[in-house]
């Protein structure tokens, strides 16, 4: 499985690679609006769409979300997570009802291709939001208590949209991840990412 190739900070895809594996996503959604299952297409030829890389697909009917499923860690080629996700965002996010075959039409597919994940370090809250630039960057936050309990929430740069302020950003993510919203810990652990989206 060819390794991942980074070109500032991301996997380089082509206008045509990025159509293609649109291309693929979209498929995967109406086979499984046919097939009731998930029906990955046949591997790309394209060798850059086999690169491996993280990625989230997130959808959207008449501009409002109904689906957003991904990972920010893989081994699996770009193409096939991609599929994959494509399918859980449209079927499986207990958010949102599953699409439709009366959907499709207005159906909005916008996929994002993880940079790397860099550490940050943990030195308060404050100093996080100081930190943290409104628009660009993605967050992970990560815990494990001492008491055994784990907790992880992950924001994409795309949230910064309807969160437009680096605390009402944090709040949020802390809601996600089920900490309390005046909770902080030196335990947490910081990561920041970039996203491609097409």
């Amino acid at each position: 499985m060819p390794a991942s190739s980074y070109i500032n900070g991301f996997v380089n895809l082509t206008k045509a690679e990025q159509i293609e594996l649109k291309n693929l996503a979209r498929q995967v959604i109406i086979n499984a609006l046919e097939q009731h299952k998930l029906v990955v297409p046949a591997q790309p030829k394209s060798k850059a769409l086999q690169q491996v890389a993280a990625s989230f697909v997130t959808l959207y009917r008449d501009d409002k979300l109904c689906g957003c499923i991904g990972c920010y860690t893989t081994e699996k080629p770009l193409w096939q997570g991609v599929c994959q996700h494509a399918y859980s965002s449209a079927f499986e996010d207990y958010r949102f009802r599953p699409l439709q075959k009366t959907q499709l039409a207005t159906l909005r597919i916008e996929i994002s291709i993880l940079s790397e994940l860099v550490s940050l370090e943990n030195n308060g809250e404050q100093a996080l939001l100081q930190t943290l630039v409104p628009g660009v960057d993605g967050l992970l936050l990560k815990e494990n208590t001492l008491n055994g309990v784990k907790r992880s929430a992950l924001f994409l740069p795309s949230v910064w949209r309807s969160l437009q302020s680096a605390e009402s950003f944090v709040l949020a993510l802390k809601q996600k991840g089920h900490w309390p919203s005046n909770y902080w810990s030196e335990n947490i652990e910081l990561f920041r990412f970039h996203t491609q989206v097409f």
